[in-house]
């Protein structure tokens, strides 16, 4: 195809895989499924031993993580996504702590090898370049630093501008396969979580340059900015949410300091929309993570106003948003990044949004985190915190203080525990502050 690019089948490319190799996937809805079940035939044929895998968050299969494939694949991801999640918490599969924004750093900087990147890109252009589409994140510099790059050619990846971009010289096997990409699908936003997405609106003025998570509850935060102006993105992700305000010209980007009218953004998670919409598109940057994630360029733009979720939260402050427990559940992924970069920002909010309770009807809010539990946003970084029944600043607040407002917008079922648990902690104290 190419001059250093070869055509073959996956099964021919695959060959290049020796026992003992890292293997870095792309993510989300890139990933290259046909390479991956040639990976595994290989592994079915007794042929491979002790390869690690490396992806952030995939949708679709990963057969890699079965029990049938211990000794064979070893999966060392930086995300624990759902479709993992089972076979990590299993001890069949692994996960490797680190900020969504360092996740290329392990490559670059040699902590992790990348001998194989198998990666999905769009067809070439006439210059000779390959985009990466829905997948830039630590992609992009695994294959910088991999001995051998397989590349996916698909008609279905969008070709996505920015640090996307590559030249085709770059991939050593050239594997043509057109299968759709696989969308991610969102629940629709319950009660709960639309009066949390209203709380959440209320904090975002006009002219606010936003990063939001994944799930139901930015859906519902998105869907109230209706009359807001001059919205801007700077975000590691975005999905479906965004494309309506896009359109009613709120999202314009024209308030941000830097990438002025553009929206940024690392990776991709969403309908066939989403996709077709970033492609061919200026208006969108897909940048590498070191870029998006950093705290450092976060804080360039004004009023930056990242809205993450977490799992649990204790009456100081502390959030676990990867854990249940000692269960691992997620990952840290860019919560901290954006947190930080968001306080650091003029005119910042740094938002944790989440119900008050389970669907068990357990109290997120606790009085101490659960055994085990992971603390992502520390008491010394947290700032505003959302629930359904309100938003409080917990930044410049003593622990009395608190404990008081976590109390406020815990369930209503809750409050009279929490208020037992402060007072055997703090003392009679607590309960003169909480009545001033």
């Amino acid at each position: 195809m190419y001059k250093n690019t070869k055509t073959v089948s996956a099964d021919e490319a695959v060959k290049v895989l020796k026992s003992g190799d890292h293997v870095h996937l792309s993510s989300v809805a890139s990933v290259p499924q046909i390479l991956v079940e040639a990976m595994c035939r290989r592994g079915d044929a007794g042929e491979l031993r002790d390869v690690h895998i490396h992806h952030l968050h995939t949708e679709g299969a990963a057969p890699y993580t079965e029990p049938r494939y211990e000794g064979i694949f070893q999966h060392d991801a930086f995300f624990v996504g759902g479709n993992v999640r089972k076979n990590v918490q299993a001890g069949y599969a692994d996960y490797i702590p680190v900020f969504l924004s360092e996740t290329q750093r392990l490559y670059r900087e040699g902590y992790l090898k990348c001998n194989v990147a198998m990666i999905q890109v769009c067809p070439p252009d006439e210059h000779g370049y390959v985009s990466l589409g829905t997948s830039v994140d630590a992609t992009l510099a695994a294959v910088e630093t991999a001995d051998y790059v397989l590349a996916v050619i698909n008609k279905n990846v969008p070709r996505a501008l920015g640090d996307a971009l590559i030249p085709m010289h770059l991939i050593d096997y050239a594997i043509i396969d057109d299968k759709p990409l696989e969308p991610a699908h969102f629940s629709e936003p319950n009660e709960q979580e639309i009066a949390i997405g209203k709380h959440c609106a209320e904090l975002i003025e006009d002219g606010a340059c936003m990063q939001m998570g994944i799930g139901a509850i930015p859906n519902a935060v998105l869907a109230q900015l209706g009359n807001h102006k001059n919205l801007g993105i700077h975000t590691e992700m975005f999905a479906d949410g965004v494309l309506p305000l896009v359109e009613k010209g709120v999202i314009n980007g024209a308030n941000k300091a830097i990438d002025k009218g553009k929206m940024v953004s690392t990776f991709l998670m969403g309908s066939q929309k989403v996709y077709d919409f970033i492609h061919n598109n200026p208006q969108v940057a897909m940048m590498d993570v070191r870029y998006t994630n950093d705290p450092f360029v976060i804080a360039q733009n004004p009023k930056v106003t990242a809205i993450n979720s977490a799992i649990q939260i204790d009456l100081t402050g502390q959030v676990c948003a990867d854990s249940i427990g000692t269960k691992f559940f997620s990952g840290a992924g860019g919560q901290i990044d954006f947190v930080y970069g968001a306080s650091r920002s003029k005119g910042g909010k740094a938002i944790i949004a989440m119900p008050s309770i389970t669907n068990k009807g357990v109290s997120k809010i606790a009085a101490t985190l659960n055994l085990g539990a992971g603390v992502v946003t520390s008491r010394y970084h947290i700032h505003w915190f959302v629930s359904e029944f309100g938003a409080v600043n917990l930044y410049g607040k003593t622990l009395q203080e608190r404990a008081r407002l976590l109390i406020s917008v815990a369930h209503p079922d809750a409050r009279e525990e929490l208020d037992r648990a402060a007072f055997e902690r703090f003392g009679p104290h607590f309960h003169y502050i909480a009545s001033k």
